[in-house]
């Protein structure tokens, strides 16, 4: 896994690139002659495959009659429904050979012999339907299997291509969204469209940002929020100035992300695809072997011999061992990117049922990531709305953090009120109302404190918030205490995370007794605090050691070395595009619980995945088995063979479905 890391750093730096096929865990080199069988026949075959299709229905009926004639029209079917097959047989086997100079075959040669072999010995009827089965199940394999990437890829058809441009004299004009530049101003009529990240500039709405997040419920919009490039807006008309190039936005990099994904095969996956050309050798060694082993073994005549040494190469054909990961790995995929959790690649999404321990940095992706109010105490309730007033305007002349929050928590309760507000460096806000000198400071400002005040913002200190005192006349007539508070979907998943044994920890900067109180809360097995950024990928590093297959989950530049270093490197959706581009998972809207979410798909995942191995090799299996007690026909195996190979498609296509 280590390795895998190492590989992966020197391209996670870009989404300009998309990864090649043969991939394992996630990155290796590029290997442009691996065979695959996502080919893209177009319409053509499919046309002569039904022109096959209906000289085999006529063939049928001449059978009887007039049989040269008929084994004539079977061949034809060969050609006209297998020349595909029969082409990416020989041919794919011949380049691949050449490429890697070393014997390189593939199902489709193995097929591709069978029928050849079957009119050899005058079996062009069975030739014939091996060919139509195995082509037609083909064709079927593709649709199933391109279906989740359908799913994925019709995000393409959302992506916006024109907006409505304002012009210096005020009038609109149609332009492409690649032509936008940042600070140009764009109107968003009603039901339309939202053609890049930006922010409204006037104008209120309801934005429905379910391609970006997988939320359903519109949010509301007013001046000053921030929109999304692809999402749509509701009844109200807006105007929205560009914050970002359009190959910058939200929406163009979740498309980035899907090209990676739909070629980063799962482990298992990749497992497959190497072993698929070594599994055919080894059928095509163990052919003349058996056709030998029938007479001089067994007691066959040569004729069965080489009739059941044709059914084995059928029987024996890896097609369902070759499907059993990949259309499950595109369906989780492709499941997930429609919640908002989005992966570069099916190696992580198998990894990640793998998990052992997940580190959480905790400013913005476990907390809120900004101070808000919890305590506002006036130790004379009769004083409280005329405190409350008097902190708000004092407050609202700050741009300090703190009196953000403090503002925000007072709007709906206070009055605006004109104060002359003097800020002094290192005391605080100090105003003199009817006489009368307040001071909104920290507590080592003021002396001679009641031991019942003392010990109440000792507590409150000691739950990790921070408090302030309100004074008048340098007496404490009450105290304010805000805290950066943990999130409801942080929470949600630190419990989900801890009953599947996966070890937590919260990983902060903050003093060890506000993290532990944060910890506390949230209910993380481990608080590591006074965290200097550098030390983080120490961390865990560290726990990969004790624990193995660990996570890391950031938001900020600091914690882009640890999302390096991890297993699985998770970046919040609102996080620093660098935290972005060097993880393994993007969680939109930093919902915590759509990761616990991807959890459960990845353990089904890689149920399903071992389900349609077992499952194709027992049909393998058995197909030899009879073909050995003379129980099988070419019919029958190709029959077998290629229904097995539909049910582990299906059953990959399961993870389409929500399921908990």
């Amino acid at each position: 896994m280590e390795n895998h890391k190492n590989c992966q750093k020197g391209h996670k730096h870009s989404h300009d690139h998309t990864y090649e096929e043969g991939q394992e865990q996630g990155h290796e080199q590029k290997n442009t002659h691996e065979h695959t069988h996502e080919h893209n026949h177009g319409q053509s075959p499919v046309v002569l495959y039904f022109i096959g299709l209906a000289l085999f229905v006529v063939a049928l009926f001449l059978h009887s009659s007039f049989l040269l004639l008929a084994n004539g029209l079977f061949f034809l079917v060969a050609v006209f429904s297998g020349y595909h097959v029969m082409g990416e047989g020989f041919g794919d086997t011949y380049r691949d050979s050449v490429a890697t100079k070393k014997f390189v075959p593939n199902i489709h040669l193995l097929m591709t012999l069978a029928a050849v072999g079957a009119m050899v010995i005058g079996s062009f009827e069975e030739a014939a339907l091996l060919i139509l089965i195995f082509a037609g199940a083909h064709f079927l394999e593709e649709y199933a299997e391109g279906k989740s990437r359908r799913e994925i890829t019709n995000l393409l058809n959302m992506n916006p291509t024109e907006a409505q441009f304002i012009q210096a004299d005020g009038t609109t004009k149609t332009v492409p969204v690649s032509e936008l530049t940042i600070g140009d101003r764009v109107k968003v009529l009603n039901g339309a469209q939202v053609p890049t990240d930006g922010k409204i500039i006037s104008g209120t709405t309801a934005i429905d940002e379910s391609s970006i997040n997988g939320e359903s419920m519109p949010k509301e919009k007013t001046v000053g929020d921030e929109v999304y490039g692809s999402t749509i807006n509701g009844t109200g008309v807006i105007t929205v100035e560009v914050t970002k190039d359009s190959s910058d936005t939200v929406f163009a990099k979740i498309l980035q992300l899907v090209n990676q994904s739909q070629s980063n095969l799962s482990r298992t996956a990749t497992r497959i695809k190497r072993f698929e050309p070594r599994y055919v050798t080894i059928v095509l060694v163990l052919l003349p072997l058996i056709i030998l082993a029938g007479p001089f073994v067994l007691g066959w005549s040569w004729s069965d011999s080489f009739y059941r040494g044709l059914v084995f190469l059928i029987s024996a054909s890896p097609c369902a061992l070759a499907a059993s990961a990949v259309s499950a790995t595109l369906s989780g995929i492709s499941n997930l990117a429609k919640k908002g959790v989005l992966f570069k690649g099916g190696a992580f999404l198998a990894n990640l049922a793998d998990l052992k321990a997940i580190a959480f940095d905790k400013t913005g992706t476990l907390t809120e990531g900004k101070p808000k109010v919890t305590d506002f105490d006036v130790f004379d309730v009769a004083d409280e709305p005329f405190v409350q007033e008097l902190v708000y305007n004092m407050e609202r002349q700050s741009n300090h953090p703190l009196a953000t929050a403090i503002v925000t928590y007072l709007k709906d309760v206070a009055a605006v009120r004109e104060l002359t507000v003097e800020n002094v460096v290192g005391t605080g806000l100090e105003a003199t109302v009817d006489g009368k000198q307040y001071q909104i400071s920290k507590p080592s400002v003021f002396t001679g404190v009641s031991d019942a005040i003392h010990q109440k913002q000792q507590s409150l200190a000691n739950e990790g918030k921070t408090v302030i005192y309100i004074g008048c006349n340098q007496q404490v007539i009450g105290l304010i205490a805000l805290m950066d508070v943990p999130n409801e979907q942080a929470k949600q998943a630190i419990a989900y995370f801890r009953s599947q044994n996966v070890r937590t920890t919260m990983i902060t900067g903050d003093a060890k007794l506000t993290g532990e109180a944060v910890g506390r809360t949230l209910g993380v097995d481990e608080v590591v605090a006074n965290v200097l950024p550098e030390e983080k990928s120490t961390i865990i590093e560290q726990q990969k050691g004790i624990y193995g297959v660990v996570g890391m989950v950031g938001d900020g530049v600091n914690d882009a070395p640890a999302l390096v270093k991890a297993d699985i490197g998770v970046a919040m959706g609102d996080g620093t595009d660098v935290a972005i581009d060097v993880a393994d998972v993007v969680v939109m809207n930093n919902d915590l619980a759509k990761l616990s979410e991807a959890h459960r798909v990845s353990k089904r995942l890689n149920k399903v995945v071992m389900q349609n191995i077992v499952f194709s090799m027992a049909v393998v299996v058995m197909l030899i088995v009879l073909n050995f007690m003379g129980l099988a026909t070419i019919t029958f195996g190709v029959i077998v063979h290629e229904g097995s190979t539909l049910v582990v498609i299906v059953n990959g296509l399961r993870l389409l479905l929500n399921k908990n």
